[in-house]
């Protein structure tokens, strides 16, 4: 499940917004489903014996007449109209097609035929059905209801334009007389009443739903833009870009988290830059009394004293400068730039070969953005260390959707396990490191390891499994 949560703070609010108003929407949708359903049976059982009652009292009124006046009635009840039910009398029960199986149909022939039962003697059967009007026969001679006169059927049943099912009820008078009656319940449309996926509730829902997730979306939005504001001001003053203040506009947290973020800058700024002053003056005060010293050095006689003396003063010389020079190279104010990898490594390449090392490279083609001076000091103190420890050294470039790496191996005798934490700190040697090169600080690694990570990236060191130190340069694809 890891795979498929968003990474974003906008979409993770807004999938669990959506999640949640669809699942409150769905609960609300099943709890008044219910109790739609529940209302509805009522309504339609009440319905139907309302209608079961006009039904047996016109039932028992055309069985007390005489055969012989009844179809003379039943032309009365056409010509004058207005009455509740269509009226036939058939010589045998016509097959009724009825409509497809539904409960509350089902549940409204039960009603009906229960008050039909008890409102009739014992021995009357009526034959209930629900048909549709397009497929309804009033005849066991195949008469369809389309092909009665309008008039008979115009304020009685609903053949278009949107026809309603039809309740017809059958029973036997006399052998051989068969009393038809076909109506409407009170309530014609009925069957979609049950149903709360209907086309027009869908809809309302539909536009209800939309309506609240944009306004969500929206919400949302508005909420995480200033965060990510301050994330992309966070990032660009960490790689001492000249981002533009945060606008203190929005909710008043946010107002409030730009002041403080603009402030601790400032903060920063000013400490950086009282840093570079104090080393330069440091740098600057002491060098005056060591050139003093070593003046005063030339004038003993003692010349073991005077080689003591000068030995001393040329060490704490050395730690001046490369005190200095570790603020200044970690510390380079350059503008980023697409940087083309192959062209910056060949330059290194080629100085190197000309001062007599070899050097492995092929080009990949691969381009980056960051500080060029910048990260050729960083590659170029990984070659300078690769060729004073190893004698020969391989550089290879290879790039993955969200890295870019540099590696830069060397074919020295590598480095215990337990010491590799240790190197990027500043002044750390190893013995090895010693004999070969007198005249370094162990101040390489350290500022090389500042400079990718003021880029938003790693240095990592690890032994070669082929022997040798391998160190790659992981940046921001």
């Amino acid at each position: 499940m890891r795979r498929f949560w968003p990474q974003s703070l906008l979409a993770r609010l807004s999938l669990v917004m959506v999640a949640g108003l669809l699942l409150a929407q769905i609960v609300a949708s099943v709890i008044w489903a219910t109790q739609l359903r529940a209302k509805t049976e009522a309504d339609v059982k009440s319905a139907a014996q309302y209608l079961g009652q006009g039904a047996a009292s016109s039932i028992r009124f055309f069985k007390s007449l005489p055969p012989s006046y009844r179809s003379l009635l039943i032309q009365q009840f056409r010509e004058m109209g207005g009455t509740r039910f269509y009226v036939a009398l058939n010589r045998a029960e016509v097959t009724v097609r009825e409509i497809a199986p539904q409960a509350l149909a089902q549940t409204a022939l039960t009603a009906l035929d229960a008050r039909l039962r008890n409102d009739l003697p014992g021995e009357t059967k009526p034959r209930l059905a629900f048909a549709w009007p397009d497929q309804l026969v009033v005849s066991p001679d195949g008469i369809h209801v389309g092909d009665l006169p309008e008039a008979w059927v115009r304020h009685i049943l609903l053949l278009k334009p949107d026809p309603a099912p039809i309740v017809v009820i059958q029973t036997e008078l006399e052998p051989g007389n068969w009393l038809y009656l076909a109506t409407l319940m009170p309530n014609p449309y009925f069957l979609n009443s049950n149903d709360p996926l209907s086309p027009d509730r869908l809809v309302v829902q539909g536009a209800s739903l939309a309506v609240v997730l944009l306004l969500s979306f929206l919400m949302v939005r508005s909420i995480t833009r200033p965060l990510a504001a301050l994330s992309d001001a966070a990032e660009a003053f960490g790689k001492d870009e000249n981002a533009p203040a945060l606008p203190e506009t929005g909710s008043r947290e946010f107002v409030n988290t730009a002041r403080a973020f603009g402030a601790m800058r400032e903060r920063i700024a000013r400490y950086i830059k009282d840093r570079e002053r104090l080393f330069i003056s440091i740098s600057h005060d002491l060098r005056t009394p060591i050139t003093r010293l070593k003046l005063r050095a030339e004038l003993l006689d003692d010349d073991a004293l005077r080689n003591d003396f000068e030995e001393d003063l040329d060490e704490l010389d050395v730690m001046v400068k490369g005190a200095l020079q570790c603020v200044k190279d970690s510390d380079i104010h350059e503008n980023p730039a697409e940087v083309k990898l192959d062209t910056l490594i060949r330059r290194l390449v080629r100085s190197a070969e000309l001062a007599g090392h070899s050097v492995a490279y092929e080009a990949s083609g691969i381009t980056v953005r960051g500080k060029p001076l910048a990260l050729k000091r960083a590659i170029g103190n990984l070659l300078d260390n690769a060729l004073f420890y190893g004698e020969r050294a391989e550089i290879s470039v290879c790039a993955s959707e969200e890295w870019t790496e540099i590696a830069v191996r060397d074919h020295g005798p590598g480095v215990p396990e337990d010491a590799v934490a240790s190197l990027l700190e500043p002044y750390v040697r190893l013995d090895h490191g010693r004999e070969r090169n007198g005249a370094g600080m162990g101040l390489g690694l350290g500022i090389a390891s500042g400079i990718i990570e003021g880029h938003g990236g790693k240095l990592m060191l690890a032994n070669h499994p082929e022997g040798g130190l391998n160190a790659v340069i992981r940046l921001p694809a």
